[in-house]
């Protein structure tokens, strides 16, 4: 079960990051990301909306603790895909496999926060992906400092997951004052030796 459009995986990154990053203060944290909420899928949008506004006055950590959120779902949405579709898409050659990575993408989007919608626009390597609805981004104030970290990191780990070699960088981000939360990519498309093995 899914409260509000948030997916098990986003509030399990999120625990796991804490655990990593704060772990004098996962008690503290898990007044909203309890381990029964966790296991039965019943964290709704205030507890996480809490969680993501303490977290921003921990200062630099919330951008680590995004980072490797982002990172640990990207981890497991690959683990989750099937093994043939893996050694398929690692089979392919890189400009023709990186369409089909950014579609694990708009998968982990779909599966972290439902209201999120990433639109990839690619050429020749290089373009943005716009992230819609980005739930980091939701703030009453204006943000210092971009807040798609999440986002960032996930994408940057769904390229090397898949070896392309590849930057994510944040462009935009509508918390800190922009229209819109986009990603700059760039990605290295040249064939690499053994693509076609598995």
């Amino acid at each position: 079960m899914i409260e509000a459009g948030i997916g098990r995986l986003l509030v399990a990154s999120l625990h796991q990051g804490i655990a990593d990053l704060l772990p004098t203060r996962l008690e503290f944290y898990e007044s909203w990301l309890n381990p029964a909420g966790l296991r039965d899928g019943r964290i709704g949008l205030a507890p996480l909306a809490a969680v993501l506004s303490f977290l921003r006055q921990e200062g630099d950590v919330y951008h680590l603790i995004m980072a490797r959120a982002g990172e640990y779902t990207a981890d497991w949405v690959v683990d989750a895909a099937a093994p043939m579709r893996r050694r398929i898409l690692r089979g392919l050659p890189p400009p023709i496999r990186l369409p089909f990575v950014l579609g694990l993408g708009r998968d982990l989007a779909r599966q972290t926060y439902k209201g999120s919608r990433p639109i990839a626009r690619i050429r020749h390597g290089e373009g943005t992906v716009e992230i819609r609805g980005s739930i980091f981004c939701e703030v009453r104030g204006q943000s210092a400092v971009p807040l798609c970290d999440f986002y960032a990191a996930a994408y940057r780990r769904l390229l090397a997951l898949f070896s392309l070699d590849g930057e994510v960088q944040i462009a935009e981000c509508r918390a800190s004052g922009a229209g819109r939360c986009a990603l700059a990519l760039r990605v290295i498309t040249r064939p690499t030796p053994g693509a076609g093995s598995s």
